[in-house]
């Protein structure tokens, strides 16, 4: 896979992944904004709003039709958290132009012009979106927000994520909150959307077998020689999480209890982030690590245990599925686990299964399309880029040192568990 980088605009990016490994294309469009309380909701309802219709296509019906004459094409779209920003993501699926039936059909620049009609050229009715899509999307938008509880591993997640970052933006609920939806409407939203296409960063990824004429095709195309250069409103450095905030424990009609706690990994430079990589995968990162096979193998005081790293806010999660009555000892063991690790009580074992473990999934990249955008996307939003077989030598490079001094900085700042 060889990845390139073009600017398109200012705040306007090209991204492609040269590959003939598939036989298909994969088109992404993401916009960029910086997470905030007042828009949050706003946001996540217009990648919703958008998928309906286009003035070109004005149903989703017409839309499928269209896809289906692009040879069965395939359309997504969603909205993400990264870091202390939301990212509104829109994907389009095609087959290659080398696998086509009949040669000399441009499949890559219709996609291309299907996405960017989605994205850029939503239905307008009396300046405002179609009323009926809006508020067909906010009753959806209510369902979901109001079903975030039916699962209760992320429900716990989210709400630890919520304590650690009070009043910060990486503690908002990416798809937003019920009581915003009210004063939401075809105008003021539709107002929201132009400000958004004005002011938010914009990359898009070309995955596939193509050709040198991308950065043309794209260049040339309507709607995006209608986009002005930005300064794109995004946030480019990340907020710390909120002094300690202990234990917190909520109450809710379960069978099984949720323990997430949140430990603050306070990485000093780029290169550490690496290291608290390796960290994470001995302390609760896989099957071999410390938390699993002690705390639910051993111990069997949990259903589930492991842990992840946020590599984007420099957080730990530790994530355990309990009796309700196992609560303390659990915590307890989970304690001495971090513990040890400050105390160098690892092997050299665990250290290279660690980072064996971590190169096995690196190696997993570019065998999706979609994983090998994200893996590029994140590296556009960190700002430092490394290629697949730059990141796997900067894992192999972490020695037991490295992976001390994260033990020793290493904090618990919130202990949440939710309990019947």
């Amino acid at each position: 896979m060889k990845y390139t980088e073009k600017s398109i605009k200012k705040g306007i990016k090209l991204h492609v992944l040269n590959t003939d490994k598939f036989k298909t294309n994969l088109m992404a469009v993401f916009l960029t904004t910086k997470l905030d309380r007042e828009d949050v909701t706003k946001n996540a309802l217009i990648s919703a709003v958008l998928r309906r219709g286009t003035n070109h296509l004005k149903t989703q019906e017409e839309i499928s039709k269209q896809l289906e004459e692009l040879y069965g094409a395939s359309f997504d779209c969603g909205i993400d958290k990264t870091g202390d920003n939301q990212v509104l993501k829109f994907y389009i699926e095609t087959i290659n132009d080398a696998f086509l039936p009949q040669k000399g059909e441009n499949m890559l620049k219709s996609s291309i012009e299907n996405l960017f009609d989605i994205v850029f050229d939503p239905l307008i009715e009396n300046n405002g979106f179609k009323k009926e899509y809006v508020e067909q999307e906010k009753k959806n938008m209510k369902q979901r927000i109001e079903g975030r509880i039916d699962n209760k591993a992320r429900y716990a997640l989210d709400r630890c994520i919520e304590e650690m970052y009070k009043n910060k933006a990486f503690g908002l609920y990416r798809f937003g909150y019920v009581e915003d939806l009210e004063g939401i409407n075809e105008k003021n939203l539709y107002q929201h959307y132009q400000t958004l296409i004005r002011e938010c960063k914009i990359d898009i990824f070309v995955s596939g077998d193509v050709d040198e004429n991308l950065p043309n095709i794209i260049k040339e195309n309507k709607y995006i020689q209608k986009l002005e250069d930005r300064e794109p409103n995004y946030n480019t450095k990340s907020e710390k999480s909120n002094a300690k905030q202990g234990e917190v424990i909520e109450k809710m009609s379960v069978t099984q209890g949720k323990l997430v706690i949140g430990l603050d990994v306070n990485s000093q430079n780029e290169d550490e982030k690496y290291d608290a990589l390796v960290y994470n995968n001995i302390l609760g990162g896989s099957a071999n690590s410390k938390i699993f096979q002690n705390v639910r193998e051993k111990a069997n005081l949990a259903y589930v245990a492991g842990s992840s790293y946020f590599r984007y806010k420099d957080i730990i999660f530790i994530n355990c599925g309990i009796e309700i009555s196992n609560y303390e000892k659990a915590v307890e063991l989970i304690k001495k686990q971090i513990e040890d690790m400050k105390n160098n009580q690892f092997t050299d074992e665990e250290l290279e299964n660690a980072k064996q473990s971590i190169i096995a999934v690196i190696d997993t990249i570019d065998d999706e399309q979609d994983t090998g955008i994200t893996y590029y996307f994140g590296q556009e939003m960190s700002n430092h880029k490394n290629t697949i077989e730059d990141y796997k030598k900067k894992i192999q490079e972490v020695k037991r040192e490295n992976v001390l001094n994260v033990a020793n900085k290493i904090e618990i700042n919130t202990i949440y568990f939710l309990r019947d």
